[in-house]
Parts: C-alpha cells; structure tokens; sequence
C-alpha cells in the first residue's frame, strides 16, 4: 500500500505548473521548466522546477534544485520550505488543502498536448526548419559581438521566422532567431535554445526575454566540437563562443544558464574540466557546485572567472590577442 506522502506527491506533480504559480508566484516559465529565485519565492532565476517528465522517478516533474544552496526534493519538500512547516503532517495537510481547492484548469497538462515526446517533436520541427548561419543576421549578429568562431557549427542555425510571444494570452509575432541544438552525450538532440534577434539591427530583439529555450535542457548543453577527457563549460553560447574564438581547439558546452551549468552532466571519465564563471553571484555558485561535483568523481575542475559580467563583455572590450593571453594564463 502506497504511503500518503507518495499519493500526495504524485498528485501535485500531476498540477505541478498550478502549485509553482501558487507557491512560487514570483518565477516564470522556461522551456520545460519554472524559474524562481529561491524557495521563500524571491526573484530570480537559482531555482529550478521540472514540469515535464513522469509523475516519479528518474526525471520526473515537480522534482527541484537551487543551484545556490544546493537544496533539492520534491513538491512536498518545495511546500514545506516555502510555508516555513514544522512537521510534515503540517506539509501534508497543506498539501491536500491545495489539491481539494478549485482552480483554472491547464489544458497542457489535462489534455497532453504538451507532453514530453510532443515537445521534442516540436524542437526537432525548428531545428528541420533553420539554416546555416552563414551570410545570414544571426552571423551578423554574432560578428556584432566580435564573436569569430563556429561560422560552419553543426549546433547553430538560423531561422527567419520563428513565433515569439511574451506569455500565454498575449498575441505572437514572428521574428529572426539564432536556434542552437541541445544535446546529450549521445549526441541526441534533446531541446533549442532560441536567441530572438532585432529585424533592423545587429543586436538581440527589443523584447523582454530575447533568449528562450525548450525542451530537456537540464544536464544537456549546446556543443562545440567532441568531447574526450576534457572539456570547457560555461553558462551562455556568447561566452563560450568567445572563448572558442581564442582557444579553437578546445570542445566546449554551454549549459544556458547558472543552474544549468550547476547540473549539467558530465560525461563518464573525465579528467579535466574547466568552468568559465560569469562574474556575479549565481555564477560564482553554480560553478563551485558543479566543480564540486565533478572532483567529488576524481575530474580536475578548475574555476576561470571574467573581469566583467561574463567574457563575452571581455573580449568587445579587449583585442583578439589580449584577450587569448588571459586566457592562456588562466588555463
């Protein structure tokens, strides 16, 4: 017989976007997951909430990390930090509050029209659908940002049309985008991460989150190049595409955001891994954690740090050569 607290998990999971909008108000939607600042529900982007996946197990929805504190669970866990519970029967009486109380019903979730297999369709439709970036605004755009590596990568394409839309019940428009392909080890592709451009200008699209991604997302990445023993990893495809520029020889990944670059999945045998750290708090913290991770399997992870707010911010206000002897200097 199945315990009250693993009915009542499951049932949340099953409502896991209704309790993330009740419990974590403060967040947003991302792809296939909800963005938050922390449990207490501040603003932000450390906390991480699957709303895609089984309802237990191995990737299943509702399941949660914060890559600043390293705290982790289920819904059940996420309910009882948020209200602040100090018994678990407090956790489950809430709970059962939340899952008898009426609410808007989510088509997506009720009628499975975003399931898990529907949205890898989806992300494989764009991908079909984009082109090479060469000669195209996405090029332009990268260039724009003295970005000078990967013209021919097999992770980045272009798509001239791609629906943007700010959030559900607003009209959508179509817009140019660079579409990178996340992928697993395996090389499967696994999500897209959209970076919506500007129609008249070299620049990102004068909307409020230019930069989208969807699908799996959590410990894939966007490659460049094949990894062996070694790799560098960090947050944005700017940085990391920055960095490719002076050190070409080196595979890298990036993860697309803190708490990504905190969870993404390194391969089996790894002997060196280098963590390009955005310079502000939630980097600084998703690097140590996944440097953590990867010397807690015998890796040798070290951490580089940019001067400015990451290295793509270094390297528009450094020359070619002076940024690759810092670099040099900090590998």
């Amino acid at each position: 017989m199945e315990s009250p607290a693993r009915i009542l998990s499951r049932g949340l999971a099953k409502h896991v976007e209704a309790v993330c909008k009740h419990y974590l108000s403060n967040g947003s939607r991302s792809g296939n997951y909800w963005i938050v600042g922390d449990v207490n529900n501040h603003s932000g982007r450390s906390l991480y909430v699957r709303l895609k996946g089984p309802l237990s197990g191995k990737g299943a929805r509702g399941k949660w990390s914060d890559s600043a504190t390293a705290e982790h669970g289920d819904l059940l866990d996420l309910i009882s930090a948020r209200e602040g519970h100090r018994s678990f029967r407090d956790t489950l009486d809430e709970a059962r509050r939340f899952l008898k109380a009426p609410r808007e019903p989510l088509p997506e979730l009720n009628e499975g029209r975003s399931s898990e297999r529907d949205t890898i369709a989806l992300v494989r439709k764009i991908w079909a659908a984009s082109r090479s970036i060469a000669g195209t605004p996405a090029e332009a755009y990268l260039r724009a940002r003295k970005i000078m590596a990967e013209r021919d990568a097999a992770s980045l394409r272009y798509h001239p049309a791609l629906f943007y839309r700010e959030r559900l019940g607003l009209p959508s428009r179509r817009l140019p985008a660079l579409v990178a392909a996340v992928t697993d080890h395996r090389g499967e592709i696994t999500g897209v991460h959209r970076t919506f451009l500007d129609p008249t200008r070299k620049d990102k699209a004068r909307v409020p989150s230019p930069r989208r991604s969807l699908g799996a997302i959590l410990g894939n990445g966007v490659r460049f190049g094949k990894i062996d023993d070694a790799v560098l990893v960090g947050e944005g495809i700017e940085t990391v595409l920055s960095i490719k520029s002076a050190l070409p020889e080196w595979p890298m990944v990036a993860a697309l955001s803190a708490g990504h670059l905190a969870a993404w999945e390194f391969p089996s045998g790894l002997r060196r891994l280098i963590i390009a750290c955005d310079n502000d708090d939630a980097g600084h913290r998703a690097a140590r954690r996944l440097k953590e991770r990867a010397e807690a399997v015998g890796s040798d992870a070290r951490m580089i740090c940019s001067l400015r707010a990451d290295f793509n911010s270094d390297r528009r206000v450094m020359s070619a050569e002076a940024f690759r002897k810092r670099l040099e200097l900090l590998l």
